[in-house]
């Protein structure tokens, strides 16, 4: 009976433990379900009774975009996130959750290398090996730009892997680059101003949406280690609190001065109407104005003197809704620009 009856009691308290892991399972799969859906499908109502007309496969190219921005966000964040987790005093770090680094570098990697086929074959989705023309990719700037995005992501996965993975910021920092090269070409009015916005809008948005996902995960680790680990967390969560606020403000400045540079003040009105890169782009602002909403709950609770660990109730909701900016993002890269009216 001694013998039995540990074992029982052990598949009852394991029971209901697994049941959330797995409902949590479920949320994840049908949340990356969503999230994938929006690139693919978004274009067809984005382009609804515009009169545009899109690239061919503007849904797969939106779906690698927001991929490749997923995968930037993720290694950025644990960075970020570990280096604030130093500053705490009494933080258990030796209980750090397991890295998705490699994994999300094997994301970026799959994802830079569809972006690169798609240039190689003059910015058409690429039916055959026989259509691409890889030796061209030498000859373009953003040929150069999607070769630089692949072997940076390789060299952010060996990073990530070796025994300095701190190593993986300057591959990374190449990858921020390029994209904000990339939105940028050369012909456009100002693009050296267009690309330092879109960097620091990128960097920001990496350091905010990766951040939070990893401190979250943070926390779980070290409640599962120990329940004095819970003043620490809390301790963390305000620190990182306090940095989003600074990178809101900059991912705002950015967004608003880049959006006004697209469009002219005296059309945005219109445009965020009539057009599909202004729809998309109000998609994202009503994401993004949710994302406060949840970011400020989270801080309210968080000044709370009991249970101030509840603030992470919302912040989890934010990761979500974070998810789905970095996917309408992607979708709004391969949209047409918008009409820039005089």
């Amino acid at each position: 009976m001694t013998l039995i009856r540990p074992t029982a009691e052990a598949a009852g308290a394991s029971g209901p433990a697994r049941r959330p892991a797995a409902g949590r399972a479920v949320a994840l799969l049908v949340l990356v379900a969503v999230a994938a859906l929006i690139p693919l499908l978004g274009p067809r109502s984005a382009l609804d009774g515009t009169g545009e007309a899109a690239a061919p496969g503007v849904g797969g190219i939106a779906l690698l975009r927001a991929a490749l921005f997923a995968a930037l966000c993720v290694p950025v964040g644990e960075l970020f996130a570990a280096r604030l987790a130093r500053r705490v005093p009494g933080a258990p770090l030796e209980h750090a959750p397991r890295s998705w680094a490699p994994y999300a570098a094997a994301v970026g990697f799959v994802a830079a290398l569809g972006l690169a086929s798609v240039v190689a074959t003059g910015n058409l989705l690429p039916h055959h090996l026989s259509d691409m023309d890889v030796g061209g990719l030498y000859q373009s700037r953003d040929g150069k730009l999607a070769l630089l995005e692949v072997n940076a992501f390789l060299a952010a996965g060996l990073c990530a892997l070796s025994r300095r993975p701190v190593a993986q910021v300057w591959p990374l920092a190449a990858v921020a680059l390029a994209e904000a090269l990339r939105a940028h070409p050369a012909p456009e009015h100002g693009p050296l101003v267009g690309s330092g916005l879109t960097l620091v809008h990128v960097t920001c948005a990496a350091l905010w949406t990766g951040g939070l996902l990893h401190v979250l995960r943070m926390l779980r680790a070290w409640r599962a280690s120990s329940e004095a680990a819970d003043a620490a967390g809390a301790a963390l969560l305000g620190l990182y609190a306090r940095v989003a606020a600074v990178l809101f403000a900059a991912l705002t400045a950015t967004g608003v001065w880049s959006a006004l540079r697209r469009m002219p003040p005296g059309t945005v009105l219109d445009q965020l109407t009539a057009t599909s890169y202004g729809r998309t782009l109000l998609a994202k602002l009503v994401l993004v104005t949710a994302v406060a909403v949840l970011a400020l709950l989270a801080r309210l609770r968080l000044r709370r003197a009991a249970d101030r660990l509840g603030a992470c109730v919302p912040a989890r909701a934010e990761v979500v809704a974070l998810g789905l900016v970095v996917a309408v993002s992607g979708l709004l890269t391969a949209l047409p620009l918008p009409i820039r009216w005089s």
